[in-house]
């Protein structure tokens, strides 16, 4: 039976960045969903404050509708949406950046709904809980504290994070350019950030929901490694299959490996397109004996 794509965004991302991607599935003759997790697409806060001319004390202030979002709300959400989707047949789900938290928790809830999953640069958190990988070696060369300028609110006070995408700040754009799309023009980088949300949930989970091999290792999981991803480098990268496949050592991930930046294979999605529509073809969980 023909797998439905089900594709989950990562931080201060939603649906929308996925259009090209799913355009490029529909023309190779793929089914797909794009996830918006709570707070976010249509769900997302868009204050005045952020509009031209902006209101900096606004919109360091002003309430947002992801606060109080748990990384459990995100899991019970794509789990209702992976229901539906498994009454038509087989599922791959595809997480970018920080949705693979998301689909990890939910892969160690329901490992039955899932028939492969793609982690596309994402975080699948093994050994350490998500902000602790920020301390290692493999992330020595990201620099949090670059994007200092873009930030908008006290997070404590606001209960969400919240950066402000239409800055116009030269240092804070480089920084951002330079994280998620450095290979890409000044055009592409902008027109790719105003499809950004200026909100993100605080809680990007715990010991408890890092990859369970009972339930997470039984799923057949692929990783797309980004070669000039300096956001979530290629070393952690690596460090995370690596982890991955000790927890779950008859299981090994599937690795494939695209050039390009962070956000590079969703602007230019005919490489991933095809490489997902290989994945297709790959067997998925094996039946008990």
């Amino acid at each position: 039976m023909q797998p439905t794509f089900v594709l989950v965004h990562g931080a201060f991302a939603n649906s929308f960045s996925f259009a090209p991607l799913q355009a490029e599935l529909g023309l190779l003759g793929h089914r797909s969903v794009a996830v918006d997790l709570p707070g976010h697409g249509f769900q997302a806060t868009f204050t005045r404050a952020y509009q031209s001319p902006q209101d900096p004390e606004g919109l360091a202030t002003a309430p947002g509708s992801i606060k109080g979002v748990t990384l459990a709300d995100n899991a019970t959400h794509l789990i209702g949406i992976l229901e539906r989707a498994k009454r038509n047949g087989p599922v791959i789900l595809v997480a970018h950046s920080r949705g693979g938290v998301t689909v990890t928790a939910a892969a160690n809830a329901r490992p039955d709904l899932i028939d492969r999953i793609v982690y596309v640069s994402a975080w699948c958190p093994v050994d350490l809980d998500v902000n602790d990988y920020y301390t290692e070696p493999e992330m020595a060369t990201v620099d949090p504290a670059a994007f200092a300028p873009a930030l908008a609110g006290n997070p404590a006070e606001l209960g969400l994070l919240r950066v402000n995408f239409r800055t116009a700040n030269p240092d804070a754009l480089a920084a951002l350019k330079g994280a998620f799309f450095a290979d890409g023009t000044d055009e592409q980088f902008l027109t790719f950030l105003n499809t950004f949300q200026p909100d993100e949930n605080l809680d990007a989970g715990g010991s408890a929901d890092r990859a369970q091999a009972a339930t997470w290792g039984r799923v057949p999981r692929t990783y797309i490694r980004l070669t000039d991803d300096t956001s979530l480098p290629l070393a952690l990268q690596d460090r995370l299959i690596r982890e991955g496949d000790e927890l779950a050592p008859d299981n090994p991930y599937d690795i494939r490996t695209l050039a390009g930046s962070h956000l590079k294979w969703l602007a230019d999605p005919a490489p991933a397109a095809r490489m997902l529509a290989e994945l297709a073809t790959l067997p998925g969980p094996s039946t008990p004996a």
